[in-house]
């Protein structure tokens, strides 16, 4: 299985759409690899990261908190993506 990392290395070989429907299809073991890459990646890569986790939903929340608790730089990032998580769950 590839990771997350050789994953989204392809995104400029393919459609956006098409590495964020991969990644979640490979759901919560994903997400604290997407939660480092989401610290790290710029560009059309962090917001198909941001939306992987959105659409992943709850199991998202705990591993943003905690990367929020150890790098105050990511904290309003954390804090927007388990807002939207939660808003999606609401709906």
């Amino acid at each position: 299985m590839q990771t997350v990392t050789e994953i989204l290395s392809k995104l400029n070989d393919s459609d956006k759409n098409e590495i964020e429907n991969i990644l979640v299809d490979i759901g919560t073991p994903a997400v604290p690899e997407l939660v480092n890459q989401l610290q790290v990646v710029r560009g059309v890569k962090r917001g198909v990261v941001a939306m992987t986790l959105i659409r992943i939903g709850s199991p998202s929340v705990e591993y943003l908190k905690k990367a929020a608790s150890q790098n105050k730089d990511f904290e309003w990032i954390a804090e927007y993506l388990i807002s939207e998580i939660n808003c999606k769950k609401a709906a």
